[in-house]
This record gives C-alpha cells, structure tokens and sequence, in this order.
C-alpha cells in the first residue's frame, strides 16, 4: 500500500487524538519495543483482532477506511481503538506515511500498566470512546448491503448498530453504488443482504450468530463451571448486576438476547440521568458499562439468550437457545420490557420495513426527509421525536391521552412544543395502516373525525410487556406479567436464588436511574443468599 497523499497531522477537535507528555511516553518505553517504520508501511489491518499499542514516536501514520483516509498522527499520539481491550476488530487500516519509528506495546504488558496508572488509562480509554463514537458517525467499517424492504437487512442494521459497531448500510433500492458493488462481487440480488468487510469478508445474508463472530462479540465456548450469578439481560439493570458482582470479586456471567443496553440503549438521548448534564445516548452509556464490567472480570456473552430456567443438584441451570447450559449459584433477572406491538391493521404488513420500536441513526436513514408518526406519551416518545424532528420532514406525536404531560418529562414536552416540524395531536388514536410495499398513511380517530395522515414510518411507543417467557411459569408474575418480588429480601422472586430488577419487576418505575440501582441492590442480596445457603451445607 503506498503512501496517502495526504500528509498533514488531523487537529483534534474531539479528545479522540490526544498526545501522550514525556512522562507517560517514559512510563511505556521499558514495557515496549522501538520499531522502525518505512514509507507504505501497513501497520495493522482493518478486520485484524489483535495488534500492540502502538505510540508513534518520529514521523506520520494515516488510518484508513478502504482507500479513504480518516486521520493522520504524528509523534506522541497512539493508534487502535476499542478493540486492543475488547478483543473486537480493528475497523481501520493504519499506513506509514514516511520513515519513522513506533514504540509497540504488547496487550498483556499494557492492561497491567493501566490498572496501575489511572491518569494514563483515563486518557486511553476517554480517547478510544472518542474514537467509536466518531467511526459511528462517519459510517466507515462495515458495510451492509441490502434492500430497505428486507428484513434481514433491517435485523443485520440492528445487531450492528445495538452493539455500536461502525457500519455503513448501502441501500438497494437508491444506492448505485450497491448495486455496482454487488455486480463486482458476483452476488446476486437473491442472496442479500450482504455484510462486506474487505475483499476477505464477504458474508451472504448472516445469521445474528455468524455476524456477532465476525464482529468479535459472541462469545462461542461453551458456558463452563457454577457461576456465582447468571444475569439474564443486558439492560442498566443487567450491566450494573454485572459491573457490581464483578467487582466485588462474584464469579458472573450475563446473557442477552440481542445486545447490551436493553431499551435504554435504543435511546437518542438520555438527558435526566444523573451526571450527564448534556444527555449521552444510551448506546454510549451501556457501551462504557459494558467495558466496565469486562475489566472487572464479568463475561458477556452478546447475543446469548435464555430460553428455560431449571434446577439441578442445589443449584439453578440456566438454559440457553444454543441448546447449552449455565449453572448458577444464584440467577438474577434484568429481560426488561419491550414496546407492545400496535394492533391495527395493517400492521404485520409493515412490520419489516416501516414500523419501528426505537429511533436511532439506523432507523432515521430509511425515512430521512419523509413524514413520520410517533405513537406514544411517555419520554421515550418525546425523545424519538424530538430525535426524528432534525431528519424527518415533519413528525407527528399521537397521543390517547388529553394532555401531553401527563406521562411525559416536563422538559421534553417543553422542547416538542418548539419544535416546528412537530405536531402533537391529542386524544388521538391509530385505527389503520395504508401503503403498497412500504407504509404511505396511518389512519387516525381524533379531534376532528377520522382521517388519514401521510407517513413513511411509524415510531411505536405504547406501554411495556415484559419479557418472561422463558420462565414458563418458575416464578409468581403479576396480571400483567411482571416478576413478583417480595419484601424480604425486596428483589426475590418466588424462587430462592433467583432475584428481578428493572423493568421486569412488577412496580418498579421504569426509569434508568432506578434499574441501575436495582442491579446494584441485587447484587447484595446474591453476597446475602450465598453466605447464607453455604452456611446451611453440612459439614
């Protein structure tokens, strides 16, 4: 690969590029090796799992998507991402761009002197969040190809996306380039939708499964030994069971079916959670509680879900859809809720390609400049639309209830009332769903009679099931389906050992905040239940 010719260092706007001082420079050299580098020297490879930190010492290194550069470095900076400590593929190409030298630092010398030196592994880790979140928004990495009709095209977005890998999706049905791109591959337009990463990975419409071990989140060994804690799902309530046992030195594992994060991860913007005072998406947040927890020792294994709950020998057997199984001490339930779906008309017909249960840049790409629906009154409405309002043509909030403000933060109805593109119609209900291959108009009851309203998508939001089925009736569930807990100890379900938190729990108040602090307490009721149980061992 020759040199770019683009030579100028990148400024760091963002706190993605920062320089090391000739302190923390001095700190690395004893534990890593001086490397001299010469013109087109690749480095390291898009796609690569592993690779040294490598600190540029004298001369300039381009990273590049393809052909595209991205940035270039200079001396001081250091190069890699998030998956030097995650274990995940590097998602750009770094290329010398004349003689110099790089100091490389091996992965297992490194963490060490991370753990020892806070200052240094702040800076690191604050530059590789940067880092994602930049290559998430400039689109660069993967690249998925496929029809906006599809649905595995939609599920491939999704599994990307929920798990904050940078992806570019190349729609069929308006991008020349995809269909340029496929013609070049030999792939024919029944065998999309294609995940593509260099000419070395080309994948033909993917299982979830074979995606994630592309991509390095699966975990494909085989759960082994007892487990102090299975946490089943990776909401905030889940990652802060799993961030907390962890830390306090619990052999845990957690499991989820699609990503981490939970709901909460499809979230825009979350603006009320405590010490965020400009809002973080929650994508970034389970992003950074997921590497939490993975530095404290907990195993996450994404997608990995539950489908049966047992028990064998004193101990809970946690099944799992991939026919194996995980032995627990103790269990703790965090599956969350998911939006109820919207029974009208119409609905399974765009199921696939229109109706939508979060709102992220994955979901706006297919109704950019078009009129949408939001359906719902609580914040997750507010924020979707207000998120939507900035690349829709116009939105439109539905809403049963007379006032706005009766479920949702005084501060987002504050922001959609100034909104100009958003409309809120009270008292209003969806009574039917029209289009051909795609949603044309949602038909409502309102204030003013039945009428027809032109929407390209709809965003639903409408009250929370719980997801439990995998229980099958191993623990007390409320009328509506949530988990019972009791009052001693409070997140104990029917079943001793195994413990409800977050948005599955029957009463809890369905805020981050207060998910977050239910994993946390489940965790001292686990130290509790198993002190307790190995006391009652014989002898």
């Amino acid at each position: 690969m020759t040199p770019t010719t683009s030579v100028e260092e990148t400024v760091d706007r963002t706190g993605a590029y920062p320089r090391l001082t000739e302190e923390q420079l001095d700190l690395l050299l004893p534990h890593g090796e001086l490397r001299p580098v010469s013109a087109g020297q690749v480095l390291y490879r898009e796609g690569e799992r592993s690779h040294d930190f490598l600190v540029v010492v004298e001369g300039l290194v381009a990273l590049l998507s393809g052909e595209e550069v991205v940035s270039v470095h200079g001396p001081g900076r250091f190069l890699g991402g998030l998956g030097l400590l995650n274990g995940q593929p590097l998602f750009l190409t770094a290329v010398a761009q004349e003689r110099g030298a790089v100091l490389a630092v091996p992965v297992d010398r490194l963490v060490p002197l991370l753990e020892q030196h806070q200052q240094l592994a702040d800076l690191v880790l604050r530059a590789y969040l940067a880092r994602r979140s930049l290559l998430v928004s400039l689109g660069v990495g993967l690249r998925i190809v496929g029809s906006r009709y599809s649905s595995d095209t939609r599920r491939l977005c999704e599994l990307a996306a929920r798990n904050r890998v940078p992806f570019r999706w190349l729609d069929l049905e308006e991008d020349r380039e995809a269909e340029q791109l496929l013609k070049r591959l030999g792939v024919r337009p029944d065998e999309t939708p294609i995940v593509l990463w260099d000419a070395s990975h080309v994948l033909r419409n993917p299982s979830s499964a074979d995606l994630a071990d592309l991509l390095g989140l699966a975990t494909r060994r085989p759960p082994t030994g007892v487990a102090d804690v299975a946490v089943i799902g990776a909401g905030p309530a889940g990652l802060a069971a799993s961030v907390y046992s962890a830390s306090e030195g619990l052999a845990a594992v957690t499991f989820d079916l699609v990503a981490t994060g939970g709901q909460a991860g499809t979230s825009s913007r979350i603006e009320n959670y405590l010490g965020f005072p400009t809002g973080i998406s929650g994508a970034e947040l389970s992003e950074r509680a997921v590497l939490q927890a993975e530095r404290f020792g907990a195993q996450l294994r994404v997608p990995s879900g539950a489908v049966g709950l047992t028990e064998t020998d004193g101990h809970h057997v946690v099944q799992l859809e991939d026919g194996t199984t995980q032995l627990a001490r103790s269990v703790v339930i965090c599956t969350g809720a998911r939006y109820r779906r919207l029974e009208v008309p119409g609905r399974e017909r765009f199921e696939a390609t229109s109706i939508f249960y979060a709102a992220t840049e994955v979901e706006a790409q297919t109704c950019a400049g078009d009129p949408v629906v939001v359906i719902g009154g609580g914040n997750s409405a507010g924020q979707a639309a207000l998120f939507l309002a900035g690349r829709a043509s116009q939105v439109r909030v539905l809403v049963r209830d007379a006032d706005l403000g009766r479920r949702m933060s005084r501060y987002l109805v504050d922001r959609l009332e100034r909104q100009p593109n958003v409309e809120v119609l009270t008292r209003t209900e969806v009574r039917e769903l029209r289009g051909d291959r795609a949603l044309e108009q949602v038909v409502v009851d309102g204030a003013d009679g039945r009428r027809a309203l032109d929407a390209r998508a709809a965003f639903v939001f409408i009250g929370a099931a719980p997801q439990v089925e995998w229980l099958a009736g191993r623990v007390e569930l409320d009328e509506h389906g949530f988990v019972v807990t009791g009052n001693a100890p409070a997140l104990e379900t029917s079943l001793p050992g195994v413990f409800a938190a977050g948005d599955v729990r029957s009463g809890s108040t369905k805020r981050v905040a207060s998910a977050v602090g239910e994993g946390a307490i489940a965790v001292r009721l686990v130290h509790e239940h198993l002190a307790r149980t190995a006391s009652e061992e014989p002898r």
